[in-house]
Order: structure tokens, then sequence, then C-alpha cells
């Protein structure tokens, strides 16, 4: 790192093989290296070795605590020593957060849906945003929170962190309404803040080496698999969702070999169990198949997705990143909603006629759906192609306003990004 170079860190959880995340650090570096050419970027992460290899930037890890504060699984009488071990690693981890941030301009919060309590409050909960916020807050750096997404925030400890993390910003922006809503709840004042797109619609797909065509006689579907994510998707969610979803759409998988299209699986995260989950349900609807006619792309980064997504001819998807990318390739996509971000994103591109949501799962319905946006494509397409541009417009006001030369103070026109 040079130490004549402001620094501008990114916090988010990065380099995990969450695509999505990948393609928010992809975003927002872009941009950043554009308007801030004479910054230095840094990110505080969860993977730091795999963030520099794939994004060139410096990295530090979010937290190196290995000790539980209050561990209950540990015996009454081992429980307070380690209670009092846990307490000095976390106060080292405060200033270790205090020299990294040393001659920091700014902390920037990247989008991705990192705003809730569904796995706890430590880890990636909302606890770690409070302590990097509060020592960037002393150390006289600007804390801006970048169109992210919020919710669930079901407990009372977690609308208290998320309170005081969040109060902590010079400049909030929400990637959707229900999430700004979210965030009210925990008594945030909100009411100013703006809801502004997600930041991977700054990106424009166009490999720098397309692939050959494949050679093929028949449609390609890609079906953007995922693990249901139970308390993160939905309050009180139910086991039977799970195996719902994937009987669903084994169905629906039915459906399209039998009127001849062939079927590509894509995931946009490490879970790749799903896959198995998935071809065990189809086996039971179909007995056996042309296994050559369903198969699984992994892909490893954002730009694999984008090849593999822009092979096929149409895409329904589960994961946000996967939908919304399938989106800037201007392809007719169905999205199976298994949290509000997925139903709002089909809303604020005029095509909640085709959002299934995950807990009311029906192979017939998504049938439907298909049909609908296929039938449909050159109008959806048309729409798809406006709404992207609007949210680039939108996008690139709240850089302007945020990264703007001199550094005012950002927010002073926040509602003007508001979609």
């Amino acid at each position: 790192m040079e130490a004549h170079r402001s620094r501008i860190w990114l916090f988010g959880n990065f380099g995990t093989a969450n695509i999505g995340n990948d393609a928010t650090l992809l975003a927002i570096s872009q941009r950043l290296r554009l308007l801030k050419p004479d910054s230095e970027l840094c990110c505080i992460c969860s993977n730091p070795a795999q963030v520099t290899a794939e994004h060139g930037i410096d990295a530090v890890p979010h937290t190196v605590r290995s000790r539980r504060i209050w561990d209950r699984g540990l015996p009454l009488g081992k429980r307070m020593p380690a209670t009092v071990l846990g307490v000095g690693e976390e106060l080292r981890e405060y200033v270790r957060a205090w020299r990294t941030l040393k001659g920091a301009q700014m902390l920037v919060v990247p989008g991705t849906g990192l705003v809730n309590d569904a796995f706890g409050l430590s880890g990636w909960g909302p606890y770690g945003l409070l302590k990097w916020s509060l020592v960037a807050r002393l150390r006289r750096c600007k804390v801006v929170v970048l169109s992210v997404g919020a919710g669930p925030i079901d407990s009372v400890a977690g609308r208290r962190v998320v309170r005081a993390a969040l109060s902590l910003a010079h400049y909030r922006s929400y990637r959707d309404l229900p999430s700004k809503l979210a965030v009210e709840a925990t008594g945030v004042r909100a009411g100013q803040d703006p809801v502004c797109p997600d930041l991977a619609f700054g990106l424009t797909p166009s490999p720098s080496e397309p692939p050959p065509p494949e050679p093929r006689s028949r449609r390609v579907v890609a079906i953007g698999l995922m693990e249901y994510m139970e308390s993160y998707s939905e309050a009180g969610p139910m086991q039977e969702t799970y195996g719902r979803y994937l009987e669903s759409l084994a169905l629906f998988v039915r459906w399209l070999l039998q009127r001849d299209y062939d079927v590509k699986l894509l995931l946009g995260d490490d879970d790749t169990a799903v896959v198995g989950d998935f071809t065990d349900a189809l086996r039971r609807q179909v007995g056996s198949y042309d296994e050559a006619r369903v198969v699984y792309r992994p892909a490893r980064s954002v730009e694999e997705l984008f090849v593999e997504l822009g092979k096929a001819d149409a895409v329904v998807a589960t994961r946000f990143h996967n939908v919304l990318m399938s989106l800037l390739l201007v392809k007719p996509v169905v999205a199976i909603s298994f949290h509000h971000k997925c139903s709002s994103l089909m809303s604020e591109m005029g095509l909640s006629a085709y959002s299934q949501e995950m807990g009311e799962m029906d192979a017939d319905a998504l049938i439907a759906r298909f049909q609908a946006v296929t039938q449909n494509a050159q109008d959806v397409t048309r729409v798809v192609a406006r709404r992207i541009e609007h949210m680039r417009e939108a996008l690139n006001l709240q850089y302007e306003l945020i990264f703007q030369p001199g550094d005012q103070k950002p927010g002073f026109q926040a509602s003007a990004v508001t979609t």
C-alpha cells in the first residue's frame, strides 16, 4: 500500500464463491477506479487472498478472532474464563481496525444483502458492520452505505445493532423499498434515504473473447438452482418448502424435455449439494433420462456466469444475482423468489407477472409463467432494456453525488437518486 495515496476501504462478504457478491465488488471497484483514480482501493472481507487475486485489491480479513465471547456449548465452569479470553480478543480486534483504517478517506459498504440477523449478530451479522463503522467514525472517515439490501431483522438485539451501525453512516441508500422499510422498522430515521438500484446494474456483460458458438439443435433453458435459506427467506420457514421447490422444478424440467428443450443447471454460490438434490428429484419424476440434455455448468466467476447465461434462450433462476445478470443480458427470465429482494427486482423491472414465490411453488404455475414470458419475449426484452437504462442513470447520479471532485459531504441531494 502506498502511504501518500488516500484509501477507500470496501467492506463486505467478498471472496467466498458467492458470484452475486463478487459482481457487486466488481461493479464498485470498476467505477471507483474511474471516479477516484488517485485513491487506493482496499477491502475488508471474508477471504482477502481471493479478493486480491481476482480483483487486484489489497485486502484484510474482517475478523481474526477465534473465540466466542459467550459459548453456551461449554460447561458453566469453563464459560467465564473463555469469555474473558474472548473479550480480550475482541478488544484486540478494535485495535486492529484502528490501525487498518489509518489514513482512510472512506469506508464504503457496497450493496449485497448485508443488513440482516438471519445468521446471528457476529460473523457477517450486523455487529461487524457496527464495529468497523464506529472505528471509521473515530478515525474521522466517511461511512457510506450504498444500495444495500436489508432484512430480515427479527431479533430485538439485531434491531438495536443495525440501528446503531446504520446511524453512524454519513450516507445510506437501499436497493429496494422493502429493505428501506426493514431498516426504518429498527428505528433508523431513514425517511430521506434514497432507494437506488443494485450496484450490479452498473456492469456491462461483454466478454473480451466470446466463446465460439456451440452446435445445437435444441433451444436451451438455464435453471438457476439454490439451497433453501430458511429464516433468511421467510419468518417461520417450513421444511417442506425445499422439497416442494425441487419437485416442482423437476416437473417443469420434465415438461421442457418433452418439448425438445435442453437444460443447463447453474448456481451462484458453493451450494453444490442442491444439484444432487435436484437430479434425485428429476429421476423420481422421469426415471432415466438422457443426461447430456440436463447438464450442470459450474461458473466460478462473474464473467463465466455471464457466458453461461448468454448461451441460454431463456432463464428460470432463484438466486437474486442470477436473475439480475440474466436481465442485463436482456434474456426472458422467470424468477423464483426466495426473498423480498427477488420479487422487488422483478416489480422494478415491470416483470411481476413472471415472478414465482418459492413458498408457493407449483409446477403448473411455473410452466404458465415460462410460456407467457417466452411468448411475450419481444415485448419483455423491450421493457427490460428501457428499465436497465433507467437503473444505470440512477446509479450514475448516486456515484456523482458521493464521489464527486472535492469530496463534498455525501447525501446533500440524496432524494434525487430515488428510483
